[in-house]
């Protein structure tokens, strides 16, 4: 038995987000203590090259859980083959009032409307520049909630241009449905002059810095089949490196009747896990390998991830799953993916 199969009952009496807010904190100590290094390493997986970079094994930390920066060196302990942080914004913002972090326990599930919180991007550059991990990592971006839609663009600029520099790839969220009208920048129009002022601006930063960042865009989960493939063609007519499928959704239909269920915000875990899944095949359909597809969303095993490489993901993300199954799930999805 594991340290967290040990506290994991005592971590579920606990407020969602208290519960949250500690386990950082308690990685955070032991980030610098140095207590991770005796963690065991996770097996090895052969490495993937996916968006001109070589991923150690196709295990990420999905965003969401390290918004600020805080503790990447601890997640890098446990295992992972590359961590995503953020989402950040241009402005420090403390997010939708509280209680806004709900477990779904019956369906291993989880709400949240968190509502992007965190301590903005030059926060979290600075936790970056303090880190000493030397893997991939992801920079997921974000608009301040009081941004008008229409000005959005303008947000997403600021954060990119601030964290090319620190960043193996970079990550578009316009897919959290906890912002105010964000899912309306997956719409074509809106969605076509984002990725083409985004595309002008990487070519930019590439010459700047002498590297090239990838830029990936996650979606929502919640797309008719329609809106996907116009999605894929958009990407692929603006040439973005990369997708990342899926965010939380908003359905109920697998978990009603259950606590906490009916609380707003999006859903994730194991009741999200057929709908990302069919969001990847959607997406492998039309895409044909054009660019590679990161698949999230209600990976709680090995045999999990296993069907998210199967619908056509390159590479694996997980959040939820990690709260339910603790950090051996790591190990779990590297011993299956091999």
């Amino acid at each position: 038995m594991n340290i967290y199969t040990l506290a994991k009952p005592f971590i579920f009496q606990l407020d969602a987000e208290i519960a949250h807010d500690l386990t950082l904190k308690t990685l955070k100590s032991a980030q610098s203590l140095g207590a991770l290094k005796w963690y065991p390493a996770p097996p090895s997986c052969q490495p993937r090259q996916v968006m001109g970079i070589t991923f150690p094994n196709p295990v990420g930390l999905a965003a969401g859980l390290d918004k600020n920066g805080l503790v990447i060196e601890a997640m890098a302990a446990l295992g992972f083959g590359f961590i995503e942080v953020g989402t950040v914004t241009p402005r420090p913002q403390p997010g939708n009032p509280k209680p806004r972090l709900f477990r779904v326990k019956e369906a291993q599930g989880i709400v949240n409307r968190f509502g992007f919180n965190n301590l903005g991007v030059d926060h979290l550059i600075e936790n970056v520049k303090a880190a000493k991990y030397q893997g991939v990592l992801g920079i997921n971006i974000g608009k301040n909630f009081d941004t008008p839609i229409e000005n959005a663009v303008e947000d997403y600029l600021i954060c990119m241009q601030k964290v090319y520099a620190h960043a193996s790839y970079i990550t578009v969220n316009i897919s959290s449905p906890n912002t105010k009208n964000l899912r309306a920048l997956q719409e074509k129009e809106a969605l076509s002059h984002l990725l083409a002022t985004l595309k002008a601006a990487q070519t930019k930063l590439s010459d700047q810095h002498g590297k090239y960042v990838p830029i990936t865009l996650k979606i929502a989960p919640d797309l008719e089949y329609e809106k996907i493939n116009e999605i894929a063609d958009l990407l692929m007519a603006h040439h973005i490196d990369g997708v990342i499928a899926t965010n939380t959704t908003l359905a109920r239909d697998r978990v009603q009747g259950m606590t906490h269920a009916d609380e707003a915000g999006g859903l994730s875990g194991a009741p999200v896990h057929e709908k990302s899944t069919l969001v990847i095949g959607k997406l492998s359909q039309r895409l044909q390998g054009t660019l590679p597809i990161i698949g999230v969303g209600g990976i709680l095993s090995g045999a999990d991830a296993a069907e998210k490489i199967a619908a056509g993901a390159d590479l694996v993300q997980v959040y939820s799953g990690l709260i339910y199954k603790g950090p051996k799930l790591v190990h779990e999805i590297c011993k299956t993916l091999g």
